[in-house]
């Protein structure tokens, strides 16, 4: 049986990341612990002034093979396995002259910054750290009577634990810095066998992993009963995960997907030209683009203004005094955008409880990446969706041709309708969505409801009829009956962009020639589920 209190007399510190280590080795001599170390580590803790062994005391080999094999040794492992109360393994300790080693502190080769900066193959393979893990594994196993530390996160909560129980630590810290542990190693590995996957091109390896840090933990999850908490997985890709928050309360889980998706779907227009996307439960209720970008808030949020209440706000171009001034006419839960000038934040300052976010950037929209899902007993990885077209991409189906400007709508509906929930119908005149209908069962439904939205905003803003008069219509799955399509007609659509594929494509032509429809197929589907 080992005791509570197991008291640290020895430590091994080999660490990559030299971020507090002095302060931390200055705290251990203070309290008697023999410092052991290795190589830049213990270079550093010289340079300090600090009294250190090297580890090739304790092993009598010398590091070799530029620096590969020097912790993978008996004299080591022996030391961070051995059970202090197992008279076998103190007899061969003693029998074998291998020292207790009762702290370990090792944080591990770059791999995952080396990766995220673009080394070649050969760079990233050196940086896969082998010893490292070896040990904290070993120092995790035998935590009865052995602690480690695998951050400089936790060096802080160290030194207050050893002072508090006299030099010695607590089983209940032990236990969760080896939980901290085998999370940290497995983190990595999932790292290093995700980036081998992709390098070698296996799209399907046979066993996949995810990993993550704990960013926030949350209020609660989509509901009060949930709990939840941010996970960050390292991905440069810019976007919530790698935001500031310059004001506002805690993020909520609710405010993360949302947000996350108002980013994902401003980022699939041009830089050049001031877009705005608003957001309520991850469905888009207004996008457009304007000369200003006050010019095109105000056209996205005349898409939907009900829905646009408590949304989520996201611009394409930095945000400014102007624009700032008309969302904060309304309650705005959260704005993200790469900027924001003085009048801007001055303004929004008034706003305690806007959470305003900056990005140095956009998501590229046509980058490759993964998506993951989880169901009963697994989890469904996919491609992301950076499908992308052009007008050279687009076929044309109906005896009437679509006009250039018919054309340039259809384009920037096509790209809204990616980011609506399935089934999906988006119309839009002038470059900006006039009606938006998500996640029906059926999608004549989604035809419908997107219309009836442009009738009763067509009513809020004293307009003589609806938007979707002379508007496109871009549907994200093929129309299977012409019924959708005529729903759209009746609208005012006068042209349609969709996937085409169905069985009964030519019915749906016929119907879209006889309305005098202009109609291009796109031979690509964005299902979003």
């Amino acid at each position: 049986m080992t005791t509570d209190l197991a008291p640290i007399r020895r430590a091994l510190l080999s660490v990559s990341d030299k971020t507090g280590l002095l302060g931390l080795g200055q705290a251990l001599a203070a309290m008697g612990v023999e410092l052991v170390s290795t190589g830049g580590t213990a270079a550093a803790l010289r340079d300090a002034g600090l009294a250190v062994r090297d580890v090739s005391e304790l092993t009598s080999f010398p590091e070799m093979m530029d620096g590969r094999v020097k912790t993978l040794h008996p004299g080591v492992h022996g030391g961070l396995l051995a059970q202090r109360a197992n008279p076998a393994h103190v007899a061969a300790m003693e029998q074998h002259d291998i020292a207790a080693i009762d702290l370990l502190v090792v944080n591990l080769y770059p791999f995952e910054a080396t990766v995220t900066a673009g080394g070649d193959y050969d760079t990233c393979i050196e940086n896969i750290d082998i010893g490292g893990p070896a040990m904290i594994r070993a120092a995790a196993k035998n935590h009865g009577d052995v602690t480690v530390i695998v951050d400089s996160e936790t060096y802080e909560d160290l030194v207050a634990e050893l002072e508090a129980n006299g030099g010695a630590t607590s089983r209940a810290f032990r236990q969760a810095m080896a939980a901290r542990a085998y999370a940290r190693t497995a983190a990595y590995d999932t790292a290093v066998s995700a980036w081998m996957a992709d390098a070698i091109g296996d799209a399907v390896p046979e066993r996949r992993s995810t990993g993550g840090t704990l960013r926030q933990t949350l209020r609660y999850g989509e509901n009060p009963h949930q709990s939840a908490a941010f996970y960050v997985t390292g991905d440069p890709r810019p976007g919530v995960a790698s935001a500031r928050q310059l004001q506002g309360k805690e993020l909520s889980y609710n405010n993360i997907n949302d947000t996350d998706a108002a980013v994902e779907l401003v980022a699939e227009f041009d830089a050049d030209r001031p877009t705005v996307a608003i957001i309520k439960h991850a469905n888009p209720c207004g996008v457009a683009t304007g000369d200003t970008m006050a010019e095109a808030y105000a056209r996205a949020y005349d898409c939907d203004r009900t829905s646009a209440f408590g949304g989520i706000v996201a611009l394409n171009q930095p945000l400014d005094g102007p624009t700032a001034e008309a969302i904060s006419n309304i309650f705005t839960e959260v704005v993200i955008a790469p900027g924001a000038d003085d009048d801007a934040q001055r303004i929004f300052a008034a706003k305690k409880n806007l959470r305003l976010l900056l990005i140095d950037g956009l998501p590229d929209p046509a980058t490759a990446g993964r998506t993951w899902k989880q169901v009963a007993g697994g989890w469904l990885v996919q491609d992301r969706d950076n499908g992308r077209l052009d007008m050279n991409d687009l076929k044309v189906v109906t005896r009437r041709q679509p006009s250039q400007a018919e054309l340039a709508d259809m384009l920037f509906a096509w790209r809204v309708a990616k980011h609506v929930k399935s089934n999906a119908i988006v119309y839009a005149r002038d470059g900006a969505t006039v009606g938006i209908g998500a996640g029906q069962m059926s999608r004549v439904d989604s035809s419908r409801t997107a219309a009836r939205k442009s009738v009763d905003m067509a009513e809020a803003l004293g307009l003589s009829a609806p938007l979707t008069q002379g508007s496109v219509v871009a549907s994200d799955a093929f129309f299977p009956f012409a019924d959708g399509l005529l729903a759209a007609a009746e609208a005012g659509a006068t042209s349609v962009i969709q996937p085409g594929g169905s069985m009964r494509d030519e019915e749906v032509i016929a119907a879209a020639d006889e309305a005098g429809l202009s109609m291009v197929f796109t031979g690509m589907r964005h299902f979003r589920h």
